[in-house]
C-alpha cells in the first residue's frame, strides 16, 4: 500500500511581506479605478493615524503618487505647507523631496504635493547653513526646484513665491567660504532667482531646456467611481 503525503508549502515572513509590498505598489500606481479607490482609502487611514517619527517614510511614499484624489485624502483639511511640520527635517526626508521634484515634469506635479515639499524646504533652509549640513543640495537639485517656477504667474503666486524664497535662502550661502560646492550652489540659486525676476531673460537660459519641457498631452488622473469627502 502506497502512502500519499501532502506536500506542505511554507512561506517566510519576508516572502509574505514582499507580496504585500508588491500589491500595495500596484494600488499606489493608481492605474485603475479600483486602485485609486483603494489608494485613497489607504491615504485616509494614514491621515487618521497622523504622521510621526515612526511612520513618516510611508507618508513620503504616498507623496510620489501622482493622483490628486490620493493626495487630497492624505492631507485632509491640513495646510500642505505645514503637513510635515511635526517632523524634524533630516537627510532622508529632504533627499526624498528633491527626488520627487526631479521625477515630475514641469507642470505635472500636483500643487498640494509641491506645497508639502516646499514646506519641508522652508523648515530645512530657514537657517541656510544649518539646512546645508542636513542636506547639501546639488546643482541638479536646484534645477529640479527651479523648473517648477511658472513664469506666466509671476512672483505673487504662492508656489512661485515659496520657491523664490527658498532660492533666496540658499543664495545666502555665497561667500561663506565653506567649500566650492556650496559656493556654486549659492550662485546658481541666485541666478535662477534673478532670471525669473528679469523680464528680459528666461529660465531656459539658466536651467537646462530638457528640464523645462512640458508634456502637451499629459496623462489625466484616473478617477474613482465616487469621490470621497475630505476628512
Amino acid at each position: 500500500m502506497i502512502e500519499l503525503y501532502e506536500k506542505k508549502e511554507t512561506w517566510s515572513t519576508e516572502q509574505i511581506a514582499q507580496i504585500e509590498y508588491t500589491l500595495l505598489r500596484g494600488i499606489m500606481g493608481c492605474r485603475t479605478t479600483e486602485a485609486v479607490e483603494a489608494a485613497a482609502t489607504y491615504s485616509r487611514f494614514l491621515n487618521s493615524v497622523g504622521i510621526t517619527n515612526g511612520n513618516y517614510p510611508i507618508f513620503l511614499k504616498v507623496l510620489t503618487t501622482r493622483n490628486h484624489h490620493v493626495i487630497d485624502s492624505l492631507l485632509g483639511t491640513r495646510d500642505p505647507f505645514l503637513f510635515m511640520s511635526s517632523i524634524q527635517p533630516n537627510y532622508f526626508i529632504v533627499a526624498t523631496c528633491f527626488s520627487i521634484l526631479a521625477k515630475y515634469l514641469k507642470g505635472e506635479i500636483y500643487p498640494k504635493t509641491l506645497g508639502i515639499i516646499l514646506g519641508v524646504f522652508q523648515a530645512t533652509y530657514n537657517s541656510p547653513l544649518d539646512g546645508y549640513k542636513i542636506y547639501p543640495p546639488t546643482i541638479a537639485d536646484i534645477n529640479s526646484l527651479g523648473k517648477h517656477l511658472v513664469e506666466e504667474k509671476g512672483q505673487d503666486d504662492l508656489l512661485n513665491r515659496s520657491i523664490l524664497d527658498i532660492l533666496d535662502k540658499l543664495s545666502e550661502l555665497e561667500g561663506l567660504n565653506v567649500d566650492e560646492d556650496m559656493e556654486d550652489l549659492a550662485v546658481h540659486s541666485h541666478n535662477i532667482r534673478n532670471y525669473f525676476f528679469d523680464s528680459a531673460k528666461k529660465l531656459v537660459e539658466v536651467i537646462p531646456d530638457v528640464l523645462l519641457r512640458q508634456e502637451p498631452n499629459m496623462e489625466q488622473d484616473v478617477e474613482p467611481r465616487q469621490q470621497a469627502p475630505v476628512s
